[in-house]
């Protein structure tokens, strides 16, 4: 997948700008950040931060408000406990999008 840095960076600022105790999902960070219709070039950045990144990952969740990694999977376990920590209800990997979503 090719990489425009300033799209890149259009998306990385608007991943941190997710508030604590909220979710978007793939493809309003893609809408929010002037990339209408890549949910999942979303993904691939994600997936590919440095460990030590700021950027609030776990705040991603799909269009349907559930987690996107495999359930039981460490990740899943990871984004859960995170989520849960700021105070977002997750019941079986889903979150309430009409109470969590942040649209920008």
């Amino acid at each position: 997948m090719t990489s425009n840095k300033d799209y890149d960076q259009a998306i990385l600022q608007t991943l941190a700008s997710i508030p604590y105790g909220n979710v978007c999902t793939y493809g309003a960070i893609a809408k929010i950040s002037g990339n209408n219709g890549k949910a999942r070039y979303i993904g691939y950045i994600l997936k590919n931060l440095p460990n030590a990144s700021s950027i609030p990952w776990h705040r991603v969740i799909n269009g349907q408000g559930k987690i996107s990694f495999p359930a039981h999977s460490e990740r899943y376990q990871q984004q859960t406990e995170r989520l849960k920590a700021e105070g977002i209800n997750v019941i079986n990997g889903k979150i309430s999008l009409k109470q969590y979503l942040w649209m920008g």
